[in-house]
């Protein structure tokens, strides 16, 4: 029960923050989770996997950032069925990318959020088969 109090407040405390006021590995999380997103909720949306580790390449994250992203990802999302649970920090992270995701997607709208995506996620979603 502390850890979803605890939780709860770092998503309130969290959620505020600007885009670039976000340490790079949280700014990356959120790319991560909205690419993954978008392959899942956008009609004709794909991603590949090695585009993802580039950019974190690019943004001179440590290897094996994008795996323990996405194991936090699959944990998070499938209430631990898939994937593995991550240092806290990281899942905070998920916690707060799954947030600020949602809130877009209802804002938005799903063919709004979808939309959106293809430009701030150009070069990490491609259309399928292209």
């Amino acid at each position: 029960m502390r850890t979803g109090f605890l939780l709860t407040g770092l998503l309130l405390l969290a959620a505020p923050a600007q885009a670039g006021d976000a340490p790079p590995r949280a700014t990356y999380v959120t790319m991560v989770l909205q690419a993954f997103a978008a392959k899942v909720e956008c009609p004709g949306t794909d991603l590949a996997y090695q585009d993802l580790v580039q950019k974190a390449q690019q943004m001179q994250l440590p290897d094996g950032t994008t795996e323990k992203v996405r194991k936090a990802i699959a944990w998070m999302h499938t209430g631990g069925k898939m994937g593995e649970k991550q240092d806290d920090d990281l899942m905070a992270e998920v916690a707060v990318a799954t947030q600020a995701t949602d809130m877009d997607q209802r804002r938005l709208g799903m063919p709004g959020w979808c939309e959106a995506q293809k430009t701030n996620l150009a070069g990490l979603i491609r259309s399928k088969g292209g």
